[in-house]
């Protein structure tokens, strides 16, 4: 990562970069001469020429002439070479000294040094480094890989860059992106292979590493939950219904402070998804006891069976309960020559329903009124009239909306249904995607980490603590 940049003189620059705990100093000597276009304009060099103690000095040359474009990515390749140099030095500092070492209750032993190939953001890097065993044989061990918080054969960092370009495009796509970007050149298989082993160890610590949630500059007031299912294409059972869940929290004027977003792939029963989604609720109530907890639906039954016993209150989101009422206005004012009429009907009904206290029920008894005393037209207009009056029988117990309104709390559950679309179809229904249950399951777990606010981070920062283990799909 550049930290700053100082020029000394016209062709000289010092560049202070950090990696882990490493204090790096590169001096880059840039030779500048001008010569005609599309010539050979890059020769790299770069070497340590100095280490003390936690600071290591490279030295990086590049010769520049020829287009700026090819210099550009010269100088690319230059800062790539150094990093892979850095990243050695960097590697070599968590392996042993080959003494014998004690993990757990079992003594193990160096087999000696052997070399290795780990791949780094700046390219692969071969180091020397001690491999263990028991007296007995069996299994290895390497306190390298573990100390340093490998994922396969991969560094932190470059095991995050890779995992996060995985999850919002497909293996051949980051591919192009890393060669393009950042001169870094890896397959497709690899791609997903390193994706697939981070989600799934995201999957695996879910329930252990309970993720904070932030510190707000206003005290939250209410919270909206809610879950809703979108299909998405799997490779043996075809099309089947994937689900997704958010807990969205609010200040006291009913502004949006931080969503936390949930995702599963199919199952039958959905028995997973909903032991998952009452866990990250049951955490957040414990931190927000007080607060009032409304369920928002878009009226599906076995919505509200699972959300009213974890809901003070369950509210029928008002935008299907709206279509519902455009239906109805349009059979009741039928004809072009009604178009004002059935607008200015409409929007006092919306008005009165999202504002005064039993609104729903009087809206119900004028439409039933209106069904019975009236001969409508039309097929898809009565159709349309008579769905608008059973949704609201069954829903009405779920239409209080100015009692949420009078107090700033939300009453659509827009934030639950936009997940769909930015938790599931955007990555997995792409042209051609057909998914296993194992990536898919994967991917989705990135996702839901990249989009709650400080989730990602909170991901990668308990990797530096504790480690990474690799878990069987």
């Amino acid at each position: 990562m550049l930290g700053w940049i100082h020029a000394d003189d016209g062709c000289s620059y010092n560049m202070m970069l950090c990696e882990s705990q490493v204090l790096v100093m590169i001096r880059l000597g840039l030779e500048i001469r001008w010569k005609e276009p599309h010539t050979e304009v890059t020769r790299m060099v770069a070497a340590v020429t100095k280490r003390d103690g936690d600071s290591v000095t490279v030295s990086v040359t590049v010769r520049l002439d020829g287009p700026m474009l090819e210099s550009e990515e010269a100088i690319q390749g230059a800062l790539n070479e150094a990093g892979m140099l850095l990243e050695q030095e960097n590697l070599v500092r968590f392996d042993t000294d080959g003494s014998p070492i004690q993990v757990g209750p079992v003594r193990l032993t160096s087999k000696g040094q052997s070399p290795q190939v780990y791949e780094t953001p700046y390219g692969p890097v071969s180091v020397e480094r001690h491999v263990y065993q028991t007296a007995q044989g069996g299994k290895t061990y390497c306190p390298l890989e573990n100390d340093a918080r490998l994922i396969l054969n991969a560094t932190p960092r470059w095991a995050k860059v890779v995992s996060y370009k995985y999850a919002s495009l497909g293996a051949d796509s980051v591919v192009d992106d890393l060669r393009e970007c950042n001169g870094r050149t890896i397959s497709n298989r690899y791609c997903k292979m390193l994706g697939d082993a981070v989600g799934t160890f995201a999957t695996a610590k879910e329930e252990a590493w309970n993720y904070e949630l932030p510190e707000f500059d206003r005290p939250v007031a209410s919270a909206a939950v809610g879950v809703d299912g979108t299909c998405m294409l799997l490779l043996d059972d075809g099309w089947r219904l994937a689900m997704t869940g958010t807990i969205a929290l609010y200040d006291s004027e009913g502004e949006r402070l931080h969503t936390i977003y949930l995702g599963a792939t199919p199952e039958y029963g959905k028995e997973a998804f909903h032991t998952r989604f009452v866990r990250e609720l049951d955490r957040v109530k414990a931190q927000y006891p007080d607060i009032p907890y409304v369920g928002l639906g878009d009226g599906a039954a076995d919505n509200w069976s699972f959300l009213s016993p974890l809901t003070d209150r369950q509210l029928v989101d008002f935008y299907h309960a709206s279509e519902y009422v455009g239906k109805a206005s349009a059979a009741m004012f039928s004809g072009r020559k009604r178009g004002k009429e059935r607008a200015a009907w409409l929007e006092d009904r919306l008005h009165r329903l999202k504002h005064k206290q039993g609104a729903a029920s009087r809206l119900l008894e004028e439409m039933e009124q209106f069904a019975a005393s009236h001969t409508i037209r039309g097929q898809q207009l009565l159709s349309g009239l008579k769905s608008a009056i059973t949704y609201f029988r069954n829903q009405k117990p779920r239409m209080n909306y100015s009692y949420h309104t009078g107090r700033c709390q939300p009453i659509g559950s827009g934030v639950t249904e936009a997940a769909c679309k930015v938790l599931i179809k955007q990555r997995f229904c792409k042209s051609g995607s057909r998914w296993k249950e194992e990536g898919a399951s994967a991917v989705l777990s990135i996702r839901s980490l990249k989009l709650t606010p400080g989730r990602w981070s909170a991901f990668w920062k308990r990797i530096s603590q504790y480690g990474y283990t690799h878990q069987s799909a």
